[in-house]
């Protein structure tokens, strides 16, 4: 049995707010689907280099967060990247997390 999932829109939230609280910046590039929308997180440490992040299920069945540009890249190719992305999910958020740290503010596993 799978564990259950926040809406979309709660989880973008409080990512927001966590990385508010840690004194980050966080926004959303594009809307989707309030309810159960796909997320895909943009993290930007301000030197021109992003990590891209978006939810997969794990082995176990679990949510984890894949690295599908395989670590860190250029802007550009993450943009691209998230760009092909919509075209195939309308209902997708995208969130842009500014950190220095390069910090997700997510719980569940990265891999």
């Amino acid at each position: 049995m799978s564990t259950p999932r926040l809406k979309a829109g709660i989880f973008v939230r409080a990512t927001i707010r966590r990385a508010q609280v840690a004194g980050a910046s966080a926004f959303v590039v594009r809307k989707g689907a309030e309810e159960a929308g796909a997320i895909i997180l943009k993290v930007a440490r301000l030197d021109g280099t992003v990590l891209v992040l978006n939810q997969v299920r794990g082995a176990k069945g679990e949510l984890v967060w894949a690295q599908p540009l395989g670590g860190w890249s250029d802007e550009t190719r993450a943009s691209d990247w998230c760009d092909r992305q919509v075209k195939f999910d309308p209902d997708l958020w995208i969130l842009e997390i500014e950190d220095r740290q390069g910090r997700a503010f997510v719980d569940e596993e990265i891999v």
